[in-house]
């Protein structure tokens, strides 16, 4: 049976993540706060800040600014963009 939560990125109910996707509170509060769709769409502006900032995961400080960006996407904060990004028009 899969677990619902009201996504604080989607504002919807969606389904769970199945477990903590980071370690300390910020994985408990986005295992308690975000779904998968938000979860995945968090994941597809991770990949491309590491892409176009040339983040390295395994480097301390950039890990550290990448928590703070998810932080700041999943929760409504101020989050940057890729250099030159123009998000589509909907």
């Amino acid at each position: 049976m899969t677990r619902t939560v009201h996504c604080k990125l989607m504002n919807h109910e969606g389904e769970g993540l199945a477990r903590k996707p980071l370690p300390g509170a910020l994985g408990e509060r986005i295992y308690n706060e975000i779904c998968v769709e938000g979860w995945q769409r968090w994941l597809q502006h991770q990949t491309m800040l590491i892409n176009e900032k040339r983040l390295s995961p395994i480097n301390p400080e950039h890990r550290k600014y990448l928590e703070e960006q998810a932080e700041a996407f999943l929760f409504g904060g101020d989050f940057d963009q890729a250099d030159g990004y123009v998000p589509p028009e909907t």
